[in-house]
């Protein structure tokens, strides 16, 4: 299947990246020319006879290469901080008086790790580990149907104004996941929540619960794209593609979009040991910027987060990645908002 894409409006303004001018001790310099593409140790380079100057020898030079002596994001990693994210996201009201809920679609392959995200978030509400939506542990999506889950505040009579949809993995085609027909279905507020989702069976007039005049409230109003950082540099050519259309085709459509890195302390040690240093890894930097080049997107729109998986209690600071997630997330949802205001006059901000 091909797609004639044209330009493409209402596209976000593109950011640059942050840069960080700073010098670095010589051994530092010689450990990360060991280092491949993806941020990490390469073998075919790596030896016990250099690595001298690299204390720890490779994994040395991969923890060199991986602490930066400033952050390139500024985070407020303290209880006030997490205090005045949650406070925002609870009180938070779309910017559009006809809609009472913001709807967000999060779209990723397959153990990207969007189920979790959901988790993840409701978690850092209630205190404590939540399986809101369930998640799977094999290669095959465990996630059929289009789900939604109104994100509930410190208590089930708190609901917040955000709802996030979850839907099944993406592919590296029309033929395995979900396909493109059916995301953009979604997105314009055609599929029925609950629908089963199958590449044999799309979408259609015909489909039970089919919604053939969609308003505002029955669309989606920002798309998140998840990807796994531990995957990043092994995801399919196929799979970049699919990214590439879809991105081609949202926009057509008006819709914003983010994206989340998941699994960001599976690629840097200094992280998984202290969550506060991951804007300080220079791997989960390197990692974000190859997967803004997969989804063709500005690592701007790109947030890092670590969803609870094991854990059975929440963590501050691992509430604050997630949370400035979500802070981010409605950013873009706002800017929809003000854009159907625009074309529009007619609804109310």
């Amino acid at each position: 299947m091909s797609f004639n894409f044209g330009t493409v409006p209402g596209s976000c303004p593109v950011f640059s990246t942050p840069v960080l001018h700073v010098e670095k001790p010589s051994s530092i310099t010689f450990a990360t020319n060991l280092l491949g593409a993806d941020g990490r140790p390469d073998s075919g380079k790596v030896c016990k006879g250099n690595v001298i100057n690299a204390p720890g020898g490779v994994a040395g030079a991969e923890q060199w290469k991986s602490k930066m002596e400033s952050p390139w994001r500024e985070v407020a990693w303290t209880e006030d901080r997490r205090e005045t994210l949650m406070e925002s996201i609870s009180s938070y009201k779309p910017g559009c008086e006809a809609l009472s809920e913001a709807r967000v679609l999060l779209l990723g392959p397959v153990g990207a790790g969007k189920s979790s995200f959901i988790s993840s978030v409701q978690s850092a509400f209630t205190g404590r580990f939540t399986n809101r939506a369930m998640v799977g542990s094999s290669s095959a999506s465990f996630t059929k149907k289009l789900q939604l889950f109104n994100i509930r505040g410190r208590s089930p009579e708190q609901p917040t104004a955000l709802v996030l949809c979850d839907v099944m993995g993406l592919g590296d085609g029309e033929k395995t996941g979900l396909t493109l027909h059916d995301t953009l279905a979604i997105i314009k507020g055609h599929a029925p929540e609950g629908h089963k989702f199958s590449p044999e069976q799309p979408v259609r007039s015909e489909t039970v619960g089919y919604v053939k005049k969609p308003s505002l409230k029955d669309k989606v109003h920002c798309v998140v794209f998840v990807v796994d950082a531990s995957k990043v540099s092994s995801y399919t050519k196929g799979l970049g593609t699919t990214f590439q259309q879809l991105r081609e085709h949202i926009s057509d459509l008006g819709v914003h979009q983010v994206a989340l890195l998941t699994h960001v302390d599976q690629v840097c040690q200094e992280t998984a040991r202290d969550i506060t240093q991951v804007y300080n890894s220079q791997i989960v930097q390197q990692t974000m910027t190859n997967a803004g080049a997969l989804l063709g997107m500005s690592t701007s729109y790109i947030v890092p987060v670590k969803n609870y998986s094991s854990e059975l209690d929440v963590a501050q600071n691992t509430d604050i990645l997630l949370l400035s997630a979500v802070d981010h997330i409605l950013q873009y949802v706002d800017l929809h908002f003000q854009d159907c205001a625009a074309t529009y006059p007619k609804l109310s901000l």
